[in-house]
């Protein structure tokens, strides 16, 4: 057609390799600049290709398996990791403790070294982004443990939202569970997840964070999920959550718990 063009079939490599559950589009991008890529015997240094079925894909001389449909885990994280494929200074990471029967996957945003609590996974790095998109507006709920108390006055300045070193931190919800000893333990709500967010908030308040689990991240509970599980979300939730996943009802079969690699950390407290 005059002044037109036929798209190419397939799709992008990065997208190719996000949803075969090898990286996310922008760490697939890297590898490919990195020249661990190639397509057909051919080394490849661009993700300007589109690729097909009849492609031939390696990774590190290691062949991309076909896509996998969007996937997701829910995964207890134990305090003492990183949330890295890998680490520089050598620290053990979320992934050196997951089952070995499971894809690979990329976990959905962050929890620093010293947090526990839910952390889900996925093998899709398009579901990964839809996760962590701010538009998505999901509720993160913590377990928070202060050192010391504090006052109903004093967490209403997390509640109207607050500023600490240039950054503005949106309202949070707050509610104050019960003084334990020299300690005290708030559930917190918040929909951003910045970096270190309640931490660097509560720092603002003169107030030291000694323990932060995760609870909860939109419909995805953590439950009685013990520190080191696994437990995969059904694609029937899938599909009622987020659209996500055929309609097959042998999907929706309970699959049974992987096996962990490492002890489980410390017990949840007790409310």
């Amino acid at each position: 057609m005059t002044g037109s063009q036929t798209p190419p079939d397939g799709d992008r490599i990065a997208k190719v390799l996000s949803r075969a559950g090898v990286a996310s589009r922008r760490e697939a991008e890297r590898m490919i600049a990195e020249g661990r890529v190639s397509v057909n015997g051919r080394k490849i240094d661009s993700p300007a290709l589109n690729i097909t079925a009849k492609d031939r894909i390696t990774v590190d001389g290691k062949p991309v398996g076909p896509q996998e449909p969007a996937r997701l885990w829910l995964y207890h994280k134990p305090a003492g990791l990183v949330t890295t494929a890998k680490d520089e200074k050598g620290r053990e990471t979320v992934f050196d403790t997951l089952p070995e029967d499971m894809p690979r996957v990329m976990s959905v945003g962050r929890l620093d070294l010293n947090s526990e609590g839910l952390l889900l996974l996925t093998n899709d790095g398009a579901l990964k982004r839809k996760l962590e998109l701010p538009d998505t507006g999901w509720l993160r709920r913590y377990r928070v443990r202060i050192k010391g108390s504090a006052s109903e006055a004093t967490l209403d300045r997390l509640r109207a939202g607050i500023e600490v070193e240039g950054i503005r931190y949106q309202p949070m919800q707050v509610t104050f569970d019960r003084q334990q000893g020299a300690n005290a333990w708030l559930t917190i709500g918040l929909r951003e997840g910045k970096n270190r967010e309640i931490r660097r908030a509560m720092a603002e308040l003169g107030t030291v964070v000694n323990r932060l689990i995760r609870i909860s991240y939109g419909p995805f509970q953590l439950g009685n999920l013990k520190a080191g599980e696994v437990e995969e979300v059904r694609r029937r939730v899938l599909r009622d959550q987020l659209g996500e996943g055929p309609a097959e009802s042998d999907s929706d079969k309970p699959r049974p718990k992987p096996q962990r690699r490492r002890k489980p950390g410390p017990p949840r407290p007790k409310r």
